[in-house]
């Protein structure tokens, strides 16, 4: 296969790249950038004239409940929506059904996707058996049989601190990367919103800004104690934020990324009990919104994720509290990071490097997030300028739960190519 991309604005922030020319793609992997090897015959071409070529998407935690479910979004309909996305890497967290506590369960993830070929998928193994919080996995197992890229307790929150502290210290014995969803479950219990005047309001059970801060200040000790790489994921409030900047800043092996909607939305977008914007960790205030923003821009955040949930739509029609947590964001993620340029929040360069090179580095990715010769050839072509508006009806996933429904953003994923092959290609 020898695959030719020509016209494109190449923009590559890991490389500091941004310039019109021609990328020149064998097998898997991209052999030349403006020049063309020697002898090289192109079996396929796409004219990116006009248009963005940039690194593949890396979405750093994809949830897909049950791989075979049709109802909740399976391998192959997600797959297929993280390609039109723009997305050729996803991180499936352990809480599947069955766990990720297994190599074979692992396996058969990595099976199912190479087969159906759309996406590059990288299982997250789970930091306790079947997600207890009781006896450590075989984090060491599930690393060379299964292949998984770290180790997670999902949204089963551990309620022992000496657990959590060996599973730390086994992690950091087999090298494996820790993620961590910061809760505290005594103080989030049964919660929905976050608690404050709006939930007050609107009578929801609210879930305190302790309830994050709390769960990374113990997770910050315990991360300093044993020295295990850790990654907060989808950090939602401002204090927290400060708190995992300020141990960076100390040469703690900590990083963290936030969602879309933690950027976009606020509790204020619950309005009226729009089950739409249920989701956890819940949306905050306008100040933890334009804190999470800043530090996207300066870098603290240095990852955007979607936490793609994908629900069946009776999953929203409960009332607010009763409802699903969630939010189906795969197709969404691109357009909605763009946002933030026309908003003056990130530049170009900034916002691809957010969802390519920086999730790439968090996960110890040294074959994808930028465009070097060698390199595997996962790129995304879109065309920046054209204009469209979210139908959630109209997404590839199973899932059509959003609350950016007729949203009007800028952006659209034209090409995604997979370790050179297209894998999708806008019809319209």
């Amino acid at each position: 296969m020898h695959l030719l991309i020509k016209n494109g604005r190449i923009i590559d922030p890991a490389n500091q790249r941004d310039e019109v020319t021609d990328i020149f793609i064998v097998d898997e992997a991209i052999v030349a950038i403006g020049k063309a090897p020697e002898g090289f015959k192109a079996t396929q071409e796409i004219d990116a004239t006009n248009q963005l070529v940039i690194p593949g998407l890396i979405d750093i935690s994809v949830n897909i409940k049950k791989p075979g479910d049709k109802n909740k979004g399976s391998i192959a309909s997600e797959s297929k929506a993280a390609a039109a996305g723009g997305i050729t890497t996803i991180c499936i967290p352990p809480d599947t059904i069955p766990v990720i506590d297994s190599p074979a369960v692992a396996e058969m993830i990595h099976r199912t996707a190479n087969d159906i070929g759309q996406v590059r998928m990288l299982p997250v193994a789970a930091l306790t058996a079947a997600l207890a919080g009781e006896h450590l996995a075989e984090m060491a197992l599930l690393r060379d049989r299964g292949g998984c890229i770290g180790v997670s307790n999902g949204n089963n929150p551990l309620h022992s601190i000496l657990v959590m502290r060996r599973a730390m210290e086994y992690a950091a014995s087999c090298r494996m990367q820790v993620y961590l969803r910061a809760n505290e479950v005594s103080l989030s219990k049964n919660g929905c919103a976050h608690e404050g005047v709006i939930s007050t309001r609107l009578g929801l059970t609210g879930i305190p800004e302790a309830a994050e801060t709390v769960a990374v200040a113990r997770e910050l000790m315990l991360v300093e104690q044993t020295g295990v790489s850790a990654h907060f994921l989808h950090i939602s409030s401002h204090h927290a934020v400060t708190m995992i900047n300020r141990a960076q800043q100390d040469g703690l092996p900590v990083s963290m990324s936030v969602t879309p909607h933690h950027l976009h939305l606020t509790e204020m977008d619950i309005g009226y009990f729009n089950s739409q914007c249920h989701v956890l960790p819940p949306l905050r205030t306008q100040r933890d919104r334009d804190v999470l923003r800043n530090a996207v821009k300066d870098g603290s955040i240095s990852c955007i994720s979607s936490d793609h949930r994908p629900l069946p739509a009776d999953a929203k029609l409960a009332p607010f509290g009763d409802s699903s947590p969630g939010i189906s964001g795969l197709e969404t993620l691109l357009p909605l990071t763009l946002r933030l340029v026309d908003e003056d929040v990130l530049s170009l360069h900034d916002a691809i490097s957010r969802l390519s090179h920086g999730p790439a580095q968090i996960l110890g990715l040294n074959d994808c997030g930028q465009l070097q010769v060698g390199y595997r050839a996962d790129i995304c072509i879109l065309d920046a300028e054209q204009h469209w508006s979210i139908n959630p009806e109209s997404f590839i996933s199973s899932g059509k739960n959003s609350p950016f429904s007729d949203w009007e953003v800028k952006g659209k994923v034209t090409h995604t190519i997979l370790a050179g092959q297209c894998v999708y290609q806008a019809t319209e």
